[in-house]
């Protein structure tokens, strides 16, 4: 069955932080080296991304924990997987192969789930491909000096993106989620990247699913635009659904999904973090508390898709499942076509 004839149907769940679930393993820098990696001339540990290929039994675990707490949707271990966040690393050649290994980490975890389920009749799983925003950015310049320097540009950032989508494709998902937007031009090199990919391989076409992200109260992105703007620059690309994740916890994210489902002619996605994080950096909000803003939000109609970001874990998960499933999800607007 398609993920569109499950949304049809039900409220779908995403799963929720990957870093925050790396984060309890307490890897130390050799953990990320590997054997392979043992003798890299820089620095690795922080870079998520590369346990996919030095631990992969890590990422499918936490992949696993997500799927026994109920999530339908899980995400590659690829937010940083293009070309340029990899110069971080020194491991720019590497991006295509994290992708490819990430992908198969995540369509690995849904067989090894779904071989140990008891009963035969199990819900549909899909692997999303994540897409990050990249740390470098399209519409802002990072000298404050010099407004009008860019340290990339967009045929760069372009290819970057073709390259993690050919690779996410090879790997082996059902759907492509260009997430965590935050400049609405990288998002949309992201989306030209996938739409020309498609064109020059003649293969058919994965859904897309598009995330931002309102950065603070003033409900803006941080390139300046308001929801509607940013979800007007999108829709263009037809996406399978259109939301907002990150930098907001539920409280804070809610007027902004109140009005996307009132404009948005696709699904709504929402995944917000587990609260705003405290004086150390970290997530207070409890597992029943995310629950309890969501469900609110289902039903009021808002939303079709619903997960976690930043400090969510399995258990905030499972609480959104079990708060979710019986709720009808929100229905599409009828768009009446213009006269001409």
């Amino acid at each position: 069955m398609s993920i569109q004839q499950e949304l049809e149907k039900r409220i779908l769940v995403i799963d929720g932080a990957m870093g925050t679930m790396i984060q309890r393993h307490k890897l130390e820098e050799k953990d990320y080296r590997g054997e392979r990696f043992k003798n890299w001339h820089c620095d690795v540990k922080g870079n998520n991304d590369l346990l996919s290929i030095t631990q992969p039994e890590i990422i499918i675990g936490i992949h696993k924990q997500y799927l026994e707490a109920g999530a339908d949707i899980i995400e590659t271990n690829t937010f940083s997987s293009t070309v340029i966040a990899q110069a971080d690393y020194e491991m720019q050649a590497l991006a295509y192969e994290l992708n490819v290994a990430s992908a198969k980490c995540a369509r690995a975890a849904i067989d090894q789930f779904q071989s140990n389920q008891t009963s035969h009749i199990t819900q549909q799983k899909f692997v999303a491909g994540a897409i990050g925003p990249l740390n470098k950015t399209l519409s802002l310049s990072p000298d404050v000096n010099n407004p009008g320097y860019r340290a990339v540009t967009f045929d760069e950032v372009v290819a970057a993106y073709y390259e993690q989508i050919k690779g996410l494709v090879d790997g082996g998902v059902d759907i492509l989620l260009i997430e965590t937007i935050f400049d609405t031009l990288n998002a949309k090199a992201a989306i030209f990247a996938i739409k020309k990919y498609f064109r020059d391989t003649k293969q058919k076409e994965l859904p897309v699913m598009i995330s931002g992200t309102i950065t603070d109260a003033s409900g803006r992105t941080l390139s300046g635009q308001t929801l509607e703007a940013f979800y007007t620059s999108v829709m263009h690309a037809k996406p399978l659904s259109v939301g907002l994740n990150c930098a907001l916890g539920a409280a804070e994210m809610r007027s902004h999904i109140e009005e996307l489902s009132e404009i948005a002619s696709c699904y709504t996605s929402a995944y917000p973090n587990a609260g705003l994080p405290n004086a150390m950096g970290e997530y207070d909000e409890q597992p029943h508390q995310t629950a309890h803003f969501i469900e609110e939000w289902a039903n009021e109609g808002f939303v079709n898709i619903v997960g976690g970001c930043c400090g969510t874990t399995p258990d905030h998960i499972k609480h959104i499942a079990e708060h979710v499933k019986n709720i009808s999800p929100r229905k599409l607007p009828i768009i009446e076509t213009a006269l001409a």
